[in-house]
């Protein structure tokens, strides 16, 4: 249904004229499912948070509006621009990730049906340290069965919403070894959480899932405050979300998903793309509107991504346009290795740079792989380039800073084992291996936590009287520390924790012989910084909300914008963001599309649409770039143009052409054919040789075919003649 463009009793900053015809005509929609798809850079944020202003001038309470996405810094983005468009007015509507929806709801609600509020959210760091003492425990061999690797099944049966008591079942009428062993672990890992009253990710959405299915009460009271719905990047919702959305939607059915099938690339962590393409099957009457005018990128650029994308069957149909003008074409590059590739990257980085008037922040480099940044940083280094790595081991990450935050979870939540450990071996108050084994098996026979362990005199009888001494000091700072976190905001808890332990000056007595103490001396200070900045920010100043805060950062949220630094990361980091100059490098086969993806169709439709993420995120520049050869994981490999480069219309310059090349081929076989000559296959075409080794039965070559790929033959079996 049409509605006002404003509330004449509430004046809004906004007016939805301000958006083109679809924007408008989503923002506009009111009532029943909407489903947008919103391309690449067609204003999704500004379409939201319109339709949101929008509901709220129209009377909507803002209590019964609920939005929710995938990251922090997404979702601290609508809130600011809702509040300033509606005069304040947005204050009351629920903003915020799908992880954080749910802690906050658990909290509030968790007590009623069992669950302790305080829980610790534990990360992946946690995670495989807990799954390193089941591992321990069961006499399995870490060597053969990877902690992350469990982390990783565990985490996909809980976005399938699957616990362990129901995938232990399951398991059990497989009769399939393998997953009666991860049951195994499974149930061990649940009950070590459930004992530190500690949930992981898997477990805020599974939990309130759980809790919405078994309690009606507790359902319908969510139904009748959550009337509006509104989901963003729907395409990278797994299970777990897509049924937690259902069920607080099943009633009034106003619900609003936006988001691009194009971009779904997260199907290794458990986003199931039919969520999006089977919208329209799971609600009746739903309103399909198309974003696809791009105010971000060159037309060369959508031109290039579109004919990409369109060999994928499985997508809603969508072309992107622009008003923009630009006289620069997509930029195809091929060079003899990977060296040479980053130092042509740089080389035109510094290029453009100069003759653009352009910031290093103004390039990105992407690649597939964490192991392809290497050479990129060293080339950056070699020619003077500042640079920045997205994706390394970032600030809550760190050792030193776990170890701290470590002491401010226990006092929150005295339950959790796992922080305890990590806190009472910083500073070292003398608690060997032998004895926090005693202590974890005493607290597992008794059902303790190791904090009421080191409060039972049965307990502290059997240790010595210093190691006694040392704990009743730990007890004693422990309960004022308790104490001062129900009223003192966390900064002033954290300086009295370091202050108590000494951990600083401690710290600072190894910094004069080990100058690296110093980098983690730093780090605790910014800790300190960070616990500061988070009060201005918050009416909630208390540790246990700083620690909510702390565990829901994700991966980009977490890294701050430089001036002055190109940028380096993988293409699955760069979604959602843009640069003015792209770089798009190492397309090849078995890179990019990685490994046997390239043989699964669906697998190479997903790489597909990561290529076409990466294509999208530049504005007004675009190079892809491929090598001959290259060196990864400690061997060289030969490797063909990606098949993305000519799927999207380019043609690949023959690498024969390229300066370098001649110093990069050095003796040349014998045998029946010779480097540069021209080709004909029956089945390929024409072509010219690039590379060839052996002789004899065993000669082969690369042949570079005019319509731009790349061939490694068998001489033998390969049916070629001389041109």
């Amino acid at each position: 249904m049409q509605i006002p463009l404003s509330n004449s009793a509430a004046p809004n900053t906004f007016r939805l004229d301000e958006l083109n015809e679809p924007q408008r005509e989503a923002a506009a929609h009111r009532d029943g499912p909407l489903l947008v798809l919103a391309g690449a850079g067609s204003g999704k944020t500004r379409v939201i948070t319109y339709r949101i202003a929008n509901l709220l001038s129209c009377g909507v309470p803002a209590w019964n509006i609920l939005a929710v996405t995938f990251t922090n810094k997404a979702a601290e983005q609508m809130r600011l621009r809702v509040a300033a468009m509606t005069q304040g007015r947005g204050v009351g509507v629920w903003i915020s990730t799908f992880h954080s929806f749910c802690a906050q709801l658990l909290r509030v609600e968790g007590p009623s049906y069992g669950l302790d509020r305080n829980f610790t959210i534990y990360d992946d760091d946690d995670q495989k340290k807990i799954i390193r003492e089941c591992l321990k425990e069961l006499s399995l061999d870490e060597k053969k069965l990877s902690p992350s690797m469990v982390v990783s099944r565990i985490s996909r049966e809980k976005d399938q919403l699957m616990d362990a008591e129901s995938y232990s079942i399951s398991a059990s009428l497989s009769q399939d070894p393998n997953k009666e062993l991860l049951a195994s672990i499974y149930s061990l890992y649940q009950k070590k959480l459930d004992r530190s009253s500690a949930l992981d990710f898997g477990d805020l959405i599974l939990k309130t899932v759980e809790f919405l299915m078994a309690h009606s009460p507790l359902k319908e009271k969510l139904q009748e405050r959550f009337k509006y719905v509104l989901v963003d990047e729907y395409q990278d919702t797994n299970h777990a979300q897509y049924v937690l959305i259902k069920i607080l939607a099943a009633k009034y059915k106003n619900i609003c998903v936006v988001g691009d099938d194009d971009q779904s690339i997260y199907s290794w962590r458990g986003a199931d793309i039919k969520n999006i393409l089977e919208f329209e099957k799971d609600y009746e009457q739903v309103k399909v509107v198309k974003l696809e005018q791009n105010y971000r990128s060159t037309q060369f650029i959508l031109d290039g991504a579109w004919k990409l994308v369109q060999h994928n069957l499985k997508r809603k149909d969508k072309k992107l346009w622009t008003a923009r003008k630009s006289q620069d074409p997509i930029v195809v590059r091929t060079l003899a290795n990977e060296l040479e590739e980053a130092d042509w990257i740089v080389s035109k980085v510094i290029e453009s740079a100069e003759n653009r008037n352009l910031a290093y922040n103004d390039f990105a480099l992407f690649y597939r792989t964490n192991a392809q940044s290497r050479v990129l940083e060293d080339a950056c280094r070699a020619n003077r380039v500042p640079y920045r790595v997205v994706g390394t081991v970032r600030f809550y990450e760190r050792a030193e800073v776990k170890d701290v935050l470590a002491y401010i979870k226990v006092v929150v939540n005295p339950k959790d084992n796992l922080s305890f450990k990590r806190m009472i071996h910083t500073p070292s108050r003398g608690i060997g291996k032998t004895t926090l084994e005693a202590m974890e098996k005493y607290g597992a026979d008794k059902s303790l936590s190791l904090y009421e362990v080191i409060h039972q005199e049965e307990f502290l009888n059997f240790l010595g009287p210093k190691m006694r001494g040392n704990l009743a000091v730990l007890k004693k700072q422990m309960a004022q520390w308790i104490v001062q976190a129900q009223t003192d905001p966390v900064s002033k808890l954290l300086k009295q924790i370091l202050s108590d332990t000494r951990i600083l000056d401690l710290m600072k007595e190894e910094a004069k012989i080990d100058l690296e103490i110093s980098g983690r001396l730093d780090n605790i200070q910014e800790l300190m910084n960070a616990t500061e900045e988070f009060e201005e920010k918050s009416k909630n100043k208390t540790a246990s909300a700083y620690l909510e805060q702390v565990s829901l950062i994700a991966e980009y949220d977490a890294t701050k914008d430089s001036n002055s630094t190109v940028t380096l990361m993988t293409v699955h980091i760069a979604k959602g963001l843009e640069f003015p100059v792209v770089f798009v490098t190492g397309l090849e086969e078995g890179l990019f599309p990685l490994g046997e993806s390239q043989f699964d169709e669906e697998e190479l439709a997903e790489e597909r649409r990561l290529a076409y993420v990466a294509m999208t995120r530049a504005k007004d520049q675009l190079y892809l770039t491929a090598s001959a050869s290259r060196k990864l994981f400690g061997q060289t490999r030969w490797n063909l143009p990606s098949r993305f480069i000519t799927e999207a219309g380019l043609t690949i310059p023959s690498l024969i052409t390229e300066n370098s090349f001649s110093s990069y081929v050095q003796e040349e076989p014998s045998g029946l054919f010779r480097i540069g000559e021209r080709v004909c296959h029956s089945g390929f075409g024409f072509g010219s040789i690039i590379r060839k080794s052996g002789s004899g039965e065993e000669e082969k070559v690369v042949v570079q075919f005019d319509d731009g790929t790349w061939r490694k033959l068998l001489v033998k079996y390969a049916g070629l003649k001389k041109a």
